[in-house]
C-alpha cells in the first residue's frame, strides 16, 4: 500500500513537471511578463523530481559567466529599469536551463514530447493569428514582403499586440527557433520529415517580415534535408537551393539596400565596424553591463538606440570582457559536447544548432529566454531516443 502511494505521488509529481514545462513555453508568448515566476516554479518542480543534480563542465562555465556578469552589474550600480530587467534574466533563465536539462536527461520523455508537440501547435497557431491581425490592420499591403526594415517594423502596431513579441526581429527569431523545434519533433517521435510543417513555419517567418527567421530556417531546413537525403537527392536539393537563391537575395535579404542606414542589416554592419575599429576602447575586463548604448553612441557612424551590438559574442566581450566572452563560448561548446554524449549523433546536433548559431550572430545578448528554451528543447529532442538521419521517411501530412 505504501509503495503504491509512493508510485502515485511520483506519477503526479512527474505530471506536474510536464505541465509546468509546457506552461514555460507558452509563458514567454504572453504580453504580461509573468514568465520568470513560471520558470522559477518549474525549476523548483524539476529539482524535486530529479534523482541527482547535474554535474558537467558546461555548468561550471555557466556559473563563471553568471557570476562575473553579476559582479560587473553590481559594480556599476545604480542601474535603470531596463538594466535591472535585463539583469534579472541571468539568474532566472540560467536556473531554468540547469534544472530543466538535468530533469529531461534522467527520465522517459515520450509523453512529454507529445505534450510539447500540442503546446507548439497552440503557440504557433496563435502566432499566425497575431501576424494576420497585424497584416489586416495594414490592409495586407506588405503581405508580399516589406520593401525596407522600417516598413516591416511599422507592421507591429501596439494596439493589435496580444501574443508573442511586439518587436519584428525578436518575434521573428522566436518563430525561427520554436518553429524549427516544431519541424524536428516528428523527426524524433516518428522518424519522419513532415513537409506541411516546414511550409507552415516558413509561412510564419515570411509573414513576420523579419529576415532573421527566414534565413535561419532556410539554413536549418536545408541541412536537415541534406542530412536525410541520398546522394542523388542531394543533387536535386542543391539545384533547388541555387534556383531560389536570387529570390532569397532580392525579396528576403533585400540585398540592394543592405548597407543603407535605415536597413536593419546596414545598422548591424555599422555597429560591427565600430566594434572592430574601436576595439582598443573596450576594456579587457568589459565596459559594463549593457554597455552597447554608450559604446555605439560614441563610436558608431549612427546609432538608433539599441542596448546591444546585435551579435551575442561581440556583446559578451563588450559587456564582460575576456572572462565573459570565453566563459560563454566554453559554456556553449561544453553544452554541445554534453548533448552529444547523451546521444552520439553529431549530424543531428549540428542540424539542430545551426539556426541558433545563425541567429546569435545577428541578434540576442546571450541570456535571453529564447536561447534558453531552444537549448532545453533541443536537448529534450536529441536525448530522447537514437536518431538515424538516413532512415527518415518523408510525408506531406
Amino acid at each position: 500500500m505504501i509503495q503504491h502511494t509512493k508510485t502515485i505521488t511520483a506519477a503526479h509529481r512527474a505530471a506536474l513537471c510536464e505541465v509546468l514545462f509546457c506552461m514555460a513555453l507558452l509563458a514567454v508568448f504572453v504580453p504580461v511578463k509573468g514568465y520568470p515566476l513560471v520558470f522559477l516554479l518549474a525549476s523548483l518542480s524539476f529539482f524535486v523530481d530529479t534523482p541527482a543534480l547535474l554535474r558537467h563542465a558546461w555548468v561550471w562555465f555557466l556559473l563563471v559567466f553568471t557570476g562575473y556578469a553579476s559582479f560587473i552589474f553590481f559594480m556599476n550600480m545604480p542601474a535603470g529599469q531596463r538594466e535591472m530587467t535585463n539583469f534579472l534574466k541571468l539568474p532566472v533563465n540560467f536556473t531554468y536551463l540547469y534544472f530543466a536539462v538535468g530533469w529531461v536527461i534522467q527520465r522517459d520523455n515520450s509523453r512529454l514530447l507529445r505534450w510539447v508537440d500540442i503546446t507548439l501547435h497552440l503557440a504557433l497557431g496563435l502566432s499566425l493569428l497575431q501576424l494576420i491581425s497585424y497584416h489586416y490592420a495594414a490592409d495586407f499591403r506588405w503581405i508580399g514582403g516589406a520593401p525596407t526594415s522600417a516598413h516591416g517594423s511599422a507592421l507591429y502596431r501596439p494596439s493589435h499586440y496580444f501574443w508573442g513579441l511586439d518587436d519584428k526581429n525578436m518575434f521573428g527569431a522566436r518563430i525561427a527557433l520554436i518553429g524549427f523545434v516544431y519541424i524536428l519533433l516528428p523527426v524524433v517521435r516518428q522518424r519522419v520529415i513532415v513537409w506541411w510543417r516546414i511550409a507552415a513555419v516558413l509561412l510564419l517567418a515570411w509573414l513576420s517580415l523579419s529576415r532573421t527567421p527566414v534565413v535561419a530556417l532556410f539554413l536549418g531546413v536545408f541541412c536537415l534535408l541534406w542530412a536525410a537525403a541520398a546522394v542523388r537527392w542531394r543533387m536535386v536539393l542543391a539545384l533547388a537551393a541555387l534556383s531560389v537563391l536570387p529570390f532569397v537575395a532580392e525579396k528576403v535579404v533585400r540585398i540592394d539596400n543592405i548597407t543603407a542606414s535605415n536597413d536593419g542589416m546596414g545598422v548591424r554592419l555599422v555597429y560591427w565596424k565600430a566594434f572592430f575599429q574601436h576595439f582598443t576602447a573596450i576594456s579587457p575586463l568589459g565596459n559594463g553591463f549593457m554597455a552597447g548604448s554608450t559604446f555605439l553612441g560614441r563610436h558608431a557612424e549612427f546609432y538608433h538606440g539599441e542596448p546591444h551590438i546585435h551579435n551575442t559574442f561581440l556583446s559578451c566581450y563588450l559587456d564582460f570582457g575576456v572572462i565573459g566572452f570565453f566563459s560563454y563560448v566554453l559554456f556553449l561548446g561544453c553544452f554541445f559536447h554534453f548533448c552529444h554524449r547523451q546521444q552520439p549523433n553529431r549530424v543531428f546536433w549540428w542540424v539542430a544548432w545551426l539556426p541558433l548559431l545563425a541567429i546569435m550572430m545577428i541578434l540576442y545578448s546571450g541570456y535571453d529566454n529564447d536561447i534558453i528554451l531552444y537549448l532545453v528543447l533541443v536537448c529534450l529532442l536529441g536525448c530522447s531516443r537514437p536518431i538515424d538521419m538516413k532512415q527518415l521517411n518523408w510525408r506531406a501530412v
